[in-house]
């Protein structure tokens, strides 16, 4: 008869998390460039992909880019069919009421470059895992302007854009983080190397620009 095998029972203990939470407030340097996915790009995109036939390019209308431009977190005015002078003096009315924002993601991707590259950490990986920013998109202060930049766009080829720019500009973020794995000191500190190493939007440090650059506010 076989011998019975002793049954060890293993217990395993998973050590709590220490999360906790602050406010951390980030003032712009220079002016931010924002640059929202508008519905018609992401239109023309796809039935390139798809290979649609397209019904060529349409009449330019600046004011309409740069209203799509724009992360309206209050609903966008409805410039369907508008002439471009007419969508002008809309957003114009609208913009004073409005509320805008900026993709969380896009800072946070900045103070995660920010440690890697001044070595404070080993890689962005353990930046982006020791804290999180709480909703989609930061709230910033300030009033967007419309700005026109000559681009290229491949071969030699050269295109207008037009985009909101904040001259001046702020915004505060609800900063989620495991103090185990990292200070809030440390985390602030991080969010102040990428604004000034990296900065966010069009044209920032990291792309060869010097817009989006930003220091953290202390106090």
């Amino acid at each position: 008869m076989p011998a019975k095998k002793n049954s060890v029972e293993e217990r395993i203990e998973i050590p709590p998390l220490n999360i906790k939470t602050f406010v951390l407030t980030i003032v712009g340097d220079s002016p931010l460039i924002v640059h929202a996915w508008s519905d018609k790009a992401k239109r023309m995109m796809l039935e390139k992909q798809t290979k649609k036939a397209t019904a060529g390019k349409e009449i330019r209308k600046p004011y309409v880019e740069f209203a799509d431009s724009l992360y309206w977190l209050t609903p966008k005015p409805d410039l369907d069919g508008l002439s471009d002078e007419k969508a002008a003096e809309i957003i114009d009315k609208a913009i004073p009421n409005a509320k805008f924002g900026f993709p969380t993601v896009g800072i946070k991707a900045a103070a995660a470059s920010g440690g890697f590259r001044s070595k404070v950490t080993k890689n962005k990986t353990d930046a982006r895992a020791a804290f999180h920013l709480q909703g989609i998109y930061a709230v910033i202060e300030g009033t967007p302007q419309i700005r026109e930049d000559m681009v290229k766009i491949g071969q030699g080829t050269a295109d207008l854009r037009y985009r909101g720019e904040f001259p001046t500009w702020q915004t505060s973020l609800t900063v989620e983080y495991n103090e185990r794995a990292m200070s809030a000191e440390q985390i602030v500190n991080l969010f102040n190397i990428g604004g000034f190493a990296c900065g966010i939007g069009e044209w920032r440090p990291e792309k060869g620009g010097d817009y989006g650059r930003y220091h953290v506010k202390i106090g």
